[in-house]
């Protein structure tokens, strides 16, 4: 299934990144209410959505001074959803 020592390094750093909750509620909300919604300042959200986008699990566009995130594509959701379901299952 996965080949070589890298591309296990590679999906550790990955479980890594999205092993901490408020990166998980990050990628689970509407960007436009992190902020208000989680009560945490701008530098600490902006720090984890730099996080998230350096392992290109978000992505944003732009308009204007306002910034949309938005999660990079369907095996990321997939991801989420599938770790979400194996964590409720019992």
């Amino acid at each position: 299934m996965i080949d070589g020592n890298e591309s296990l390094l590679k999906l550790a750093e990955l479980f890594k990144i999205l092993g901490d909750p408020t990166r998980l509620k990050i990628v689970e909300m509407c960007v436009n209410h992190i902020a208000e919604t989680m009560g945490m300042g701008q530098s600490a959200i902006s720090h984890q959505l730099r996080v998230l986008r350096q392992a290109r699990l978000v992505t944003y566009r732009k308009e204007g001074k306002t910034a949309y995130y938005s999660l990079n594509d369907d095996h990321v959701d997939g991801l989420v959803r599938m770790g979400m379901d194996h964590v409720s299952h019992q």
